[in-house]
């Protein structure tokens, strides 16, 4: 995906000259690749790490706001080609990256094979992995793959968003015209597909694990917000009110939560309420993790600076007080900017991540499961990720190409 900045070189301060691609909300870039962070270290089992990630402090994970933001981020990069080539550029580049998430997950179904395969394969190929039909019945698998039916372990994400940038040029269309309506509708969709339990189906058996009907009410009001939509709900988040019910939804989703997974706690949570509660179903989006979601925004919103998304804003504003001056300068602090190069390349990192969590998985099978070797495994996966998308920026950098969106 090939973007042009529209920023002079003279309005880019000099904290953030140095971060490739100053013409993109780096804090967008920032949040994905700190997203990309806590799924690699979710996805490795019984990973002390994983106590860092959001997954264990209430129902919704990083997974939704993964969704979230690469909604906001297509609507500013599209709309923006939009405004300057028009129409035509819009369909050809959504097109285009729709096609590389595509190969990208055909790649990394080859790669998982090749991984399991020069690990021994075994009892990897089984739940670990779901590479053992692959290897069984390796012609109608990859048939199935290629109509983004079978999928190894962890890459579920990669079809959904093949079918989320089908989807842009449509929804950008409709965003623009009629905001409101076009929202409404998505929410409509996520209800009917709860309501009457819509689903693609996955082979050789189940569901998609992301349901793109679901799903998409996320990317949707991501794209719906980065282009200014609710202004009336803008204002209403902002309300103290707002603020307090959703502070309390949160403590009390962290209070079930860890009643739930901590043995110690176990009486925190009454066995009824428990019942009607779990499982909290993210293959559909469950109402819980939606809301839970929504209440993390209302707090964030409070937190950050009003023009973090949205058109002409960059995070090279020097006019920043408080807490948006201290999120503004933690941007080009060295952890920071590795997020924010990992999420310049998230379609590669994620790839990669997935890879390594298989390479994890290997290890964890031959050498004993101990809190040390998790932060090894942890900390090594992260920097390997570091590393790489560094040199994918690094070769952009040289080829003048642009971070693609994911």
């Amino acid at each position: 995906m090939h973007h042009r900045s529209t920023s002079s070189p003279a309005s880019r301060s000099a904290a953030t000259a140095g971060l490739w691609w100053s013409g993109r909300d780096l804090r967008l870039d920032a949040c994905r690749g700190i997203a990309l962070w806590f799924i690699f270290l979710d996805h490795v089992p019984e990973n002390v790490g994983a106590w860092l990630t959001l997954r264990n402090y209430g129902f919704s994970d990083t997974t939704e706001v993964f969704m979230f933001v690469s909604g906001v981020t297509c609507a500013i990069a599209y709309g923006a080609a939009l405004r300057r080539r028009g129409w035509p550029t819009v369909i050809a580049r959504t097109l285009r990256r729709s096609w590389d998430i595509y190969a990208a997950f055909l790649l990394l179904v080859l790669a998982c094979a090749v991984l399991v395969y020069a690990a021994g394969g075994g009892s990897l190929m089984d739940d670990p992995s779901n590479t053992r039909v692959l290897f069984e019945q390796p012609g109608p698998t990859l048939v199935h793959a290629l109509l983004l039916q079978y999928r190894p372990v962890n890459s579920d994400v990669l079809p959904t968003f093949v079918i989320f940038h089908l989807s842009v040029a449509p929804l950008l269309w409709l965003l623009l015209r009629a905001p409101n309506a076009t929202l409404v509708a998505s929410v409509l969709l996520y209800a009917a597909t709860r309501r009457f339990d819509w689903y693609l189906d996955a082979w050789p058996r189940n569901q998609w694990y992301f349901n793109p009907f679901a799903w998409q009410v996320l990317f949707v009001f991501g794209a719906w917000w980065a282009l200014g939509g609710g202004k009336r709900l803008r204002a209403f988040l902002h309300t103290r009110a707002v603020l307090i019910a959703a502070l309390a939804y949160l403590a009390a989703s962290l209070v079930i939560v860890l009643g739930w997974q901590i043995e110690a706690l176990h009486g925190l949570v009454p066995p009824a309420v428990a019942a009607v509660i779990y499982p909290v179903d993210k293959s559909g989006l469950d109402p819980l993790r939606l809301v839970h979601f929504l209440a993390l925004a209302v707090v964030a919103v409070r937190l950050v600076p009003a023009d973090w998304v949205g058109f002409g804003h960059h995070p090279d504003r020097s006019a920043r007080k408080g807490i948006s001056r201290f999120l503004h300068r933690g941007l080009v602090a060295p952890v920071m900017r590795s997020a924010i190069r990992c999420g310049e390349n998230s379609l590669a990192i994620y790839c990669l991540g997935v890879l390594l969590t298989l390479a994890a998985q290997a290890v964890l099978l031959v050498l004993p499961n101990d809190v040390l070797l998790q932060f090894l495994l942890s900390g090594a996966g992260i920097a390997i990720m570091i590393l790489v998308a560094n040199l994918l920026t690094a070769i952009m950098r040289r080829n003048q190409l642009r971070p693609g969106l994911f």
